[in-house]
């Protein structure tokens, strides 16, 4: 590998070396948490461990073979156990492959350090969140304000842990945060530009829209996996965001500052039917899941700004791991159907005095 010990190597994310896997191949260490270890067989029978290795932003298959020195040490592997893996990295037939690795448990302080995420990742998550809250507190109906306010009390922490999906969008630890503030970036933006689209609706649906997922996609507490449980397996976040939201609008009529809403217009039932359609009919279509088609302006923009964030966000991630196979041509990636190309930079034009 080296003549320096793996401990010395230079500690990097997924992500990271992804960017620097087709180069020069180099010596470097990252700290990971395992999500799961599948025994397979080869076409000619010899058995192999199919490892799904995490962190906070990134994830790869680490493919074991039998004349693998460490293929007994992979069998021994528990799922969500803490590893350091050092050594020489590859983009190989299978993806991102470890050469002449060596791989050890990580001591407490480590997996302290590895839980508290990429440290720019965490920063930008942090700085969603602040905004997040700032388009709330810019809201002027009192009852979606006091609903939003309920919610990130009540659920913000979990609401920080839990990823926009399990695989094609913001599927990391905090996705959600992302996708949520930069939906209410946009939301905000087509509501000055649209004056029939209520702004504070958009918001509390943008807020909401996902909202089941606290339990569909939620990380567990001290990890980067996303285990399944039996309510969001039978149910699905549409209805599990439905009953949250009719179960924090009770709370808020029982409250005894709910009076002085009864003189307000539009009435508050009309108010919380319109939310929950937000909810029901962001996917769009009966096909991809919703209940109900949109009926609303504000359906339609929700739809629309759920998608396009969405899809955005999966070329980023196409343009950061698929193969280059052209210059500006990248291999396509689930779920998206074709190669895609890299954008047009903006023009550079010579500054004038």
């Amino acid at each position: 590998m080296s003549e320096l010990l793996p401990d010395d190597l230079d500690l990097i994310t997924i992500t990271q070396l992804r960017q620097v896997a087709n180069q020069t191949p180099q010596p470097y260490r990252l700290h990971l948490q395992v999500e799961s270890r599948i025994e397979k067989a080869t076409s000619s029978g010899s058995p192999f461990f199919e490892v799904k290795i995490v962190d906070a932003a990134d994830s790869f298959i680490w493919r074991v073979f039998d004349n693998n020195p460490l293929f007994q040490d992979a069998a021994k592997l528990a799922r969500n156990a803490f590893i350091q893996l050092a050594g020489m990295w590859v983009e190989g037939k299978y993806g991102l492959e470890p050469r002449q690795v060596q791989m050890r448990l990580l001591a407490e302080d480590e997996t302290s350090t590895l839980l508290l995420g990429d440290p720019d990742l965490a920063a930008r998550q942090h700085a969603d969140y602040a905004d997040i809250v700032a388009f709330i507190e810019s809201m002027r109906d009192p009852r979606l304000l006091k609903l939003c306010r309920v919610f990130l009390e009540r659920y913000g922490e979990r609401f920080r842990r839990t990823g926009a999906a399990r695989r094609h969008h913001h599927a990391r630890r905090g996705g959600l945060v992302e996708h949520v503030a930069q939906m209410m970036r946009c939301a905000v933006a087509l509501a000055g530009l649209y004056p029939q689209l209520n702004r504070d609706l958009m918001i509390a649906g943008v807020l909401f829209h996902d909202c089941g997922k606290l339990w569909e996609n939620a990380y567990a507490e001290s990890g980067f996996t996303m285990p399944y449980n039996l309510t969001a397996e039978m149910l699905g976040h549409i209805p599990l965001g439905l009953e949250l939201v009719n179960k924090l609008w009770r709370d808020l009529l029982d409250d005894p500052a709910a009076a002085e809403w009864t003189s307000l217009e539009p009435a508050s039932e009309i108010v919380r039917l319109h939310l929950l359609h937000l909810i029901a009919a962001h996917h769009g279509t009966h096909e991809f899941g919703s209940p109900v088609l949109p009926k609303t302006p504000e359906a339609v923009a929700l739809h629309h700004v759920d998608n396009i964030d969405a899809k955005l966000e999966m070329f980023r991630r196409g343009y950061a791991s698929s193969k280059e196979l052209g210059p500006g041509i990248f291999e396509k990636f689930p779920p998206w159907p074709v190669n895609i190309v890299a954008p047009l930079p903006a023009v550079n034009l010579p500054q004038t005095e």
